[in-house]
């Protein structure tokens, strides 16, 4: 009966061979199966990056394109997104573009640039424009006024009319934003003030044709005042202003 032994014996051991060979090809599948479900899945991951809504150019401020919401946020396949790409607005503070960025480009470190020191096209927007005017120390108040005050602008002119000439004074504009002074010390220089495109047209002809003067505003609670014309009839006879 040794030769049945013998048998019983060789088949035991070619099924356990063979199912041992079987629980280990089931498992190397499930490892597969799992690690293809997970490259799928990868390939299939998205990531949530701000892109470009409209044309952006060269030095506008990050953090004008984030509060007036210049970009979109947009679902990018991981294999899609770029080096360095941003995904949080916050980001954006302190930096402006360092290039133009056309829409529908994604927004990358490498686009942005840290902020000038004292840059002016950060506190402009919309319809803001910053204009550069001459002035002397008593016209311009050098020395008396800084960057972020307020002030009025009068435009002084005189004017040749057919019963000869006259001078007025009227106020050309209220509250401008002072941007930009002379320097410390300064007798006279330029001054930076921010106007709309109008406003900033009416002070370039009147700066060139007439005098202007600023005259410094409270720096809180200033009230709005229309002191109308002043001419040299108002003055003498006290007339009333022309409004």
């Amino acid at each position: 009966m040794e030769w049945a032994e013998n048998l019983l014996s060789t088949r035991r051991g070619t099924l356990l061979i063979a199912g041992g060979a079987a629980l280990l090809a089931a498992i190397l599948l499930i490892v597969y199966l799992k690690n293809y479900r997970s490259s799928v899945n990868g390939s299939n991951a998205t990531l949530s990056v701000l892109v470009a809504k409209n044309l952006i150019q060269k030095g506008a401020p990050g953090n004008l394109v984030a509060s007036q919401q210049e970009f979109q946020v947009a679902s990018i396949h991981k294999q899609d997104v770029e080096v360095g790409a941003i995904t949080d607005p916050s980001a954006l503070r302190d930096l402006v573009a360092a290039h133009d960025i056309y829409p529908g480009q994604q927004f990358t470190l490498s686009d942005f640039a840290v902020t000038p020191a004292n840059t002016i096209q950060t506190q402009l927007t919309g319809r803001d424009r910053a204009i550069q005017v001459p002035f002397d120390g008593p016209h311009g108040m050098t020395g008396q006024i800084q960057p972020g005050d307020h002030v009025d602008v009068y435009v002084f002119e005189n004017v040749q009319g057919p019963g000869g000439s006259q001078n007025w004074l009227k106020q050309l504009m209220q509250n401008a934003l002072v941007l930009r002074t002379p320097a410390s010390g300064a007798a006279q220089g330029a001054v930076v003030l921010r106007a709309n495109a109008v406003q900033a047209a009416e002070m370039a002809f009147a700066s060139d044709s007439g005098k202007l003067w600023l005259v410094l505003r409270p720096a809180s609670g200033a009230k709005s005042v229309q002191p109308g014309l002043v001419t040299v009839e108002r003055l003498l006879l006290g007339a009333r202003a022309v409004r």
